[in-house]
């Protein structure tokens, strides 16, 4: 595995070579591999944590209860629905219990997701939560502080962190609204000129 050439995989390719992925201990306890999901040319795309039980089972990331309020979220405050997205997360397989990834498992699957984002090329990339947030703009703080704004990542693209939507379960109202301003803040960097 670790003399795949990642550059040289297409999105079809990349998939299959994660299908197979051994790179970390996730290997060993998961039913399918999450890899991603959408339109692969989108201009909006979604970097969650990692799958949980139901996106384990069904081999998509978001979809169970926090990918019913990612769906809703979205339609109400960019005026999208998931086809016209691309989502993915940080870590391809499900952490046992729902824990969080451990350092390595996020480096072991880092090329997929840094394939993933080089090929669908968005516009306008979102964050959910810590570990994506962290990953994808280079940091330790947390999500918390760094979102309520845009930042400019890669080749001229914005990235929008905004809390998990697992977080907005638990949350609160307050976390809704905040979480709802960020979505806005996304579709209007979609709104302007590349």
């Amino acid at each position: 595995m670790s003399d795949v050439d990642f550059g040289s995989l297409d999105l079809a390719e990349l998939a299959e070579v994660a299908a197979d992925c051994t790179r970390c201990p996730l290997s060993g306890g998961r039913t399918t591999v999450v890899f991603g999901t959408g339109d692969p040319d989108a201009d909006l795309m979604f970097v969650g944590e990692g799958p949980g039980a139901e996106e384990d089972r069904q081999g998509l990331p978001f979809v169970g209860r926090s990918g019913k309020l990612l769906d809703e979220l979205l339609a109400q405050e960019v005026g999208l629905d998931r086809s016209a997205v691309y989502i993915a997360n940080v870590v391809k397989c499900r952490p046992p219990e729902n824990r969080d990834p451990e350092p390595e498992e996020i480096a072991a699957c880092r090329p997929y997701l840094e394939r993933q984002v080089e090929l669908v090329a968005p516009r306008v990339l979102v964050t959910l939560g810590n570990f994506a947030t962290k990953l994808l703009l280079d940091t330790r703080d947390g999500i918390t502080k760094l979102r309520g704004r845009r930042y400019a990542w890669g080749d001229g693209v914005v990235l929008v962190p905004t809390y998990h939507p697992a977080a907005l379960l638990r949350g609160g109202s307050e976390r809704v609204a905040e979480a709802r301003a960020d979505l806005v803040r996304a579709r209007l960097s979609l709104m302007e000129d590349r």
